[in-house]
């Protein structure tokens, strides 16, 4: 049996094809397949038309959750929980060539995977957890965005959390402006951050020996619970769940052919897009952590989490005025650009899970909405101190979820059924099976820890 897709091309029914149903109307639908590769163009232009998806799937890797989780990282344990980090970004750039992988052989993104492949019984907690994980996202994107108004313009903290509301209104701008408009948009404010911290890191002058050696991994990392916790929060910071689901979506914003070779092409420029772009986010990250080792902990301030405390001691400890400064404006470019893509993400899971098709200003409001209420709650109870632990804690619930994002995306790109001739190759599969197993196996360590007073 064969029904005709929504490209024009053929495709067999879902006894022949693994898929329990038949790919639909594919999400983000304004934006599928609107950008030209340029069928006739060489081989450099044609790579250039792949590149984008990358930096946005790249803000997830260092949005205002990551700052906390990094700062915490560096100020307690100094350059130790750089080789996270490093281990983080190389899981993060596995998942999402496997996203893209996906994304084109098959034409679903993982969430219209993930209801093409299960029963409801297995499907909606799936998108339950989608849901959950994106909610703690926006969490660190509303505390992080208000705090840099807050720093930047004086504003209190309640109010910059009630202001981020109204960030819908740059989500309708740049939706009806195109999506190479977004990613410039995008790149642009990644080049503020990359300005920011380079100059700040100029100012810090870290050891570099001891950067370098940090890099390396630690047995400590595991036998201490404290630098475990924030081990987890790193990787969930950085292996984003919501991300998964962004990439393998946005990647079919560009209009590759259906033939094999084209579509190889498309998996392979479309996979070096995103290593890059993952690189860069591992620079920033790792400049976040480095900042804070070598101004916090060189000088003892080894319990700096909080986003204020260390925009208030930068001047001190760095002796220019300035470094503050661009601090805030670093958290606010993050803050902006992850409200971009956080949006995106969601419409993503809700039209691929569950086909409901709402505005992107209404989908925004619901989401940020249920992340407005725990931030003001939060600050109103126990003061700005305690936002610290408030992102951190969100990071490690976006590292709970992670493996149910994970174990899909590595079962679906595993099975040739599915795939075709574009499965995963075994190498490429057996490493994703050890991501996973490490994900779990930490998660259910830290569980066992927290539970007997670890």
């Amino acid at each position: 049996m064969t029904t005709s897709s929504l490209d024009g091309s053929s495709e067999r029914g879902p006894t022949d094809t693994g898929w329990r149903g038949q790919r639909t109307t594919p999400s983000l639908i304004e934006s599928f397949r609107s950008i030209p590769v340029g069928a006739g163009a060489t081989p450099w232009r044609r790579f250039l038309a792949f590149l984008g998806p990358g930096y946005l799937v790249a803000v997830g890797y260092m949005d205002p959750g990551n700052w906390a989780t990094s700062l915490a990282g560096g100020a307690q344990f100094g350059y130790l929980l750089l080789s996270v980090a490093l281990i983080s970004n190389i899981m993060a750039i596995i998942l999402q060539a496997l996203c893209t992988r996906l994304a084109v052989a098959t034409g679903r993104d993982l969430a219209q995977a993930c209801r093409d492949a299960f029963p409801p019984i297995v499907s909606v907690p799936l998108w339950l957890l989608a849901e959950l994980a994106i909610c703690a996202t926006d969490l660190a994107e509303v505390i992080g965005t208000a705090i840099a108004l807050n720093l930047l313009f004086g504003l209190p903290l309640e109010i910059g959390v009630l202001v981020t509301a109204f960030d819908v209104f740059l989500i309708l701008w740049l939706q009806n402006k195109g999506f190479r408009y977004i990613e410039a948009v995008i790149v642009t404010l990644l080049g503020v951050i990359a300005l920011c911290f380079a100059v700040q890191i100029a100012m810090a002058q870290p050891e570099w020996g001891a950067v370098l050696a940090g890099f390396f991994p630690s047995t400590e990392i595991v036998k201490n619970p404290n630098m475990l916790y924030l081990a987890l929060g790193i990787l969930g910071a950085t292996v984003m769940p919501h991300n998964l689901y962004l990439h393998s979506g946005i990647v079919q914003t560009r209009a590759f052919g259906e033939s094999l070779p084209e579509k190889r092409e498309a998996i392979r420029y479309s996979t070096l897009d995103s290593t890059f772009a993952l690189m860069f986010a591992l620079t920033i990250n790792a400049a976040i952590l480095i900042l804070a080792a070598a101004t916090f902990h060189k000088t003892g301030q080894h319990e700096v989490s909080e986003l204020g405390k260390a925009h208030e001691l930068l001047a001190p400890l760095l002796g220019a005025s300035i470094a503050p400064t661009l601090f805030a404006v670093a958290l606010l470019a993050c803050g902006l650009n992850s409200t971009v893509t956080a949006t995106m993400a969601g419409q993503i899971v809700m039209e691929g899970f569950i086909h409901i098709r709402l505005p992107g200003w209404l989908r925004r409001l619901v989401t940020r909405g249920i992340a407005i209420l725990p931030a003001i709650v939060v600050t109103l109870m126990y003061g700005e101190g305690a936002t610290a632990k408030l992102l951190i804690l969100s990071q490690v619930i976006l590292s709970f979820q992670l493996p149910f994002a994970v174990v899909p995306l590595v079962m679906f790109t595993a099975s040739r059924a599915k795939m075709g001739a574009l499965v995963a190759p075994r190498w490429l599969t057996a490493l994703a099976v050890i991501i996973a197993l490490v994900i779990i196996a930490l998660n259910v360590k830290l569980l066992l820890d927290t539970a007997f007073g670890g």
